[in-house]
């Protein structure tokens, strides 16, 4: 349909050969073809560049998860820009940073903020989109122009800016090509096996590389169905799942899922595929979801900078605690001080292909420290791979303790821990000592009212070495978590930084 833009080209693949055909179904609304998608993407796209969008302008997007906030994605490629999608939940404050960054040709953003982030904008302008899909973005659209041509834009052109978490430092804007989102979710249709049959539950948010880039460009490649949801809500993912193929999610889902009653072998029998990521999902949610559903979760690996990296198989063992293989098309070595390291041992995960990201927009220095000359990109996940090629990933490299100038590994202690009959999950931590540098801290979430530190000493202190064993271990009803799923160390670190002063 639009042989000129190379990611959009390919993503309209079903628009051009079942254009009638339904892409999304929104519960208590209509549903939307592949038609009326790309219509309205073209439409959007057409109000940008009457708006001034020039070709690699950015367009910074904080708005609620509609059919239309997918349109102005497509919308935004079609006209030859920049997608930056940003949290919904990021303060003005964080805002500013971005559009102070980036500095966006266009914002569009909740009404309800308008006022709040127009003043941060700069020169940019300023278009609204609410939850419903209704706003100054969206009134008063162009009508569709048969003879619009989409600006060109090749495989190296930037598609999107995704700026990092910042858990250390400022955030930084990794710059996403159309090569690099296209050949990334072709692999992932063909190793995960999406086809025009499948209907996929989208319950996860468009502002991440998870939601938009894997879960929506996915189904499209494959001409797919999406139940589209605004949000996790497990009442609506259980009542699609008898005419749905397909979920993809992150662990908070699965456990969430899990406590509901109506999970079921008739309920899900219907399903093929579930998949999760974006963050580790513990063994025992595997099992338990085995158990109920008959399916074992297929867990894939992959982070902002280079989209999907491994992914357990979709034919074979998919082993719980592992990431799986290096996708077709990626290569993956895992390295300590520049030499690989030996089968089974630590060290950090770098990968290369046409799925690494471009590098940090304005950030030459950053760029040139994580991403290699010759292409490979240094993650800062640490892991092992074992004598079959699973990957297995251990932690950060930013997480490692070193206490008393030993190295320990978070991973190692919370899978112990995890294992403890009581323990629902935990998080290990390194925090300041003035004897050891660093003191390991273990943050634990009963799954029972009647679990007690002892029962959990008596453990760690007989299977661990001394250096390894908490110097603390810490109750809490719930650990901090982003709104991807990921826990927040760096928050418990802030936390508990004073507790050995």
């Amino acid at each position: 349909m639009y042989p000129t833009n190379y990611l959009v080209s390919r993503l309209s693949h079903a628009a051009d050969s079942t254009p009638d055909k339904v892409f999304a179904t929104r519960p208590g609304l209509s549903d939307v073809t592949y038609a009326q998608l790309f219509a309205g993407a073209q439409q959007i796209a057409q109000k940008l560049l009457s708006s001034g969008l020039q070709p690699g302008d950015r367009v910074a997007v904080q708005v609620e998860k509609t059919l239309e906030a997918v349109q102005l994605y497509l919308g935004t490629v079609l006209a030859g820009g920049i997608f930056l999608p940003l949290n919904t939940a990021y303060t003005g404050a964080e805002v500013g940073y971005f559009l102070s960054d980036a500095t966006p040709r266009v914002l569009v953003c909740d009404p309800t903020r308008h006022a709040e982030l127009t003043p941060l904008a700069g020169n940019a302008t300023v278009f609204t989109l609410d939850k419903n899909g209704a706003g100054s973005l969206t009134d008063d659209l162009p009508p569709l122009d048969p003879a619009f041509q989409p600006v060109t834009r090749g495989a190296d052109d930037l598609a999107a800016i995704l700026y990092t978490s910042g858990t250390t430092g400022r955030s930084k804007g990794a710059m996403l090509s159309h090569k690099n989102l296209a050949s990334n979710s072709e692999s992932l249709r063909d190793l995960w096996r999406f086809t025009a049959d499948d209907v996929l539950i989208h319950a996860l948010p468009i502002f991440h590389t998870h939601g938009l880039f894997v879960a929506t460009n996915v189904s499209l490649l494959a001409g797919g169905s999406v139940v589209f949801l605004p949000k996790f809500d497990a009442q609506a993912i259980l009542d699609a799942m008898p005419a749905a193929t397909a979920l993809m999610g992150v662990p908070t889902f699965y456990t969430r899922l899990l406590d509901d009653p109506r999970l079921t072998l008739e309920q899900a029998k219907n399903m093929r595929l579930f998949i999760s990521g974006s963050a580790p999902l513990l063994v025992d949610t595997h099992e338990k979801w085995e158990q109920r559903t008959g399916h074992r979760i297929l867990e894939r690996y992959g982070m902002t900078e280079t989209n999907m990296s491994t992914s357990n198989p979709y034919d074979g063992e998919r082993r719980a605690g592992t990431v799986g293989f290096p996708l077709p098309g990626v290569e993956l070595r895992i390295m300590d001080d520049g030499a690989k390291v030996a089968q089974g041992d630590i060290g950090v995960i770098e990968v290369r292909g046409d799925n690494v990201f471009q590098g940090y927009w304005q950030m030459p220095e950053k760029t040139a420290e994580e991403l290699r000359p010759d292409g490979w990109f240094i993650t800062g996940d640490l892991a092992t791979r074992d004598a079959d090629g699973y990957v297995t990933i251990v932690g950060r490299a930013k997480d490692l303790i070193i206490t008393g100038g030993f190295n320990v590994y978070p991973k190692e202690l919370e899978s112990l821990i995890d294992d403890i009959p009581g323990v629902l999950e935990s998080a290990v931590i390194g925090v300041p000592h003035k004897d050891f540098g660093e003191a390991v801290v273990a943050v634990v979430v009963p799954e029972t009212p009647d679990l007690t530190l002892d029962q959990i000493e008596a453990i760690t202190t007989t299977q661990l070495a001394k250096f390894k064993q908490p110097k603390q271990i810490i109750l809490l009803p719930e650990l901090p978590r982003n709104t991807m799923g990921k826990v927040q160390k760096k928050a418990l670190r802030e936390e508990y930084a004073t507790l050995f002063a």
